[in-house]
């Protein structure tokens, strides 16, 4: 078997296992709760942490290989956003749950354990800036877009949105163990032995926790009509935006690993980001949580396709 094919469906296969446990009743809901918040507040910002305060990230700021992912992430939202209200007919709020669904990338919880088995921590190091960048950018925009469409014709307050922003942002705990390893790098200062082996013993653990954690949370979401949009928005997260990632990468000349890592990027299917926010608007949760769901399961097929075009394309 190929090593990468053998990856994809070590992957998802982690996820498929906690789906089962989810399914058969042998782990309750509440379980999965709690075993994604250590996941996301515990194992996944040590992980960070650590990547943060021993990567070598050559002291510059990788404005190429931002742009050919947000430039893309752009293109996909207004794809979504225009195909749930022009083609479906819905409202401009259902349009902003359907452009986030189309370009919100499951960068966490799949895409940190999927870059690190395929590429390895030197992937995972081009990952992490985009991590860095990817959930500040998305949330603004979300906030932005939530204010402007949520609130009918209520005055736009800019100093809301950026109270908004800051909260969220601030009490995220992948921020906070970015911004921590950030600080303890600039110190120079080693970590003590001791904080070593703890962090290292939470953070080894973080992709599989994530991945069975992910499954078991598809439990909860399944498909509840709407099948047709949903299935129209995972097209366009799994098959556009990383096509549209893949020529501008391409065009930009960018250096293979950050290229190869950016296209397998934008080939992740969307998060439970894309559900919290239909939730905060109050509309479009079953179009957001069968979006989650099919795209999870198409995703066994499309990354791998994507994942052997860029081996091919990048080296």
């Amino acid at each position: 078997m190929s090593p990468l094919i053998e990856t994809v469906l070590f992957v998802f296969g982690l996820v498929a296992l906690g789906y089962l446990a989810g399914l058969t009743g042998y782990l309750k809901a509440e379980a999965g709760e709690a075993i994604a918040e250590f996941a996301v507040g515990v194992a996944m910002p040590l992980l960070l942490f650590r990547t943060m305060v021993n990567a070598d990230f050559h002291g510059t700021a990788p404005w190429l290989f931002w742009g050919a992912y947000f430039a893309a992430a752009a293109v996909t939202w207004a794809a979504g956003h225009l195909i749930i209200t022009r083609v479906f007919g819905r409202d401009a709020r259902a349009g902003v749950v359907g452009g986030v669904s189309s370009a919100f990338s499951n960068l966490v919880l799949l895409g940190i354990p999927f870059v690190l088995g395929t590429f390895g921590p030197s992937g995972f190091e081009v990952l992490s800036l985009l991590i860095s960048v990817h959930l500040p950018t998305m949330i603004m925009a979300s906030i932005i877009l939530f204010e402007i469409f949520g609130r009918g014709d209520e005055h736009v307050h800019p100093l809301r949105i950026i109270r908004r922003f800051f909260r969220k942002l601030l009490s995220n705990p992948l921020i906070i163990g970015i911004l921590a390893g950030w600080v303890w790098r600039i110190t120079g200062l080693p970590l003590p032995a001791l904080a070593v082996r703890l962090v290292d013993a939470l953070a080894n653990i973080a992709g599989p926790v994530a991945l069975f954690a992910m499954g078991l949370g598809l439990c909860r979401f399944g498909i509840s009509g709407n099948v047709r949009p949903a299935l129209a928005l995972s097209a366009l997260k799994l098959m556009l935006m990383p096509a549209v990632a893949l020529g501008l990468v391409w065009l930009f000349g960018l250096p293979p690993l950050s290229a190869k890592v950016a296209v397998v990027a934008a080939a992740l299917p969307s998060g439970v980001n894309s559900y919290l926010i239909a939730t905060q608007f109050n509309t479009g949760q079953a179009l957001a949580s069968n979006q989650i769901t099919i795209a999870t399961a198409c995703a066994v097929v499309t990354t791998a396709f994507w994942l052997t075009v860029v081996v091919h394309v990048f080296g």
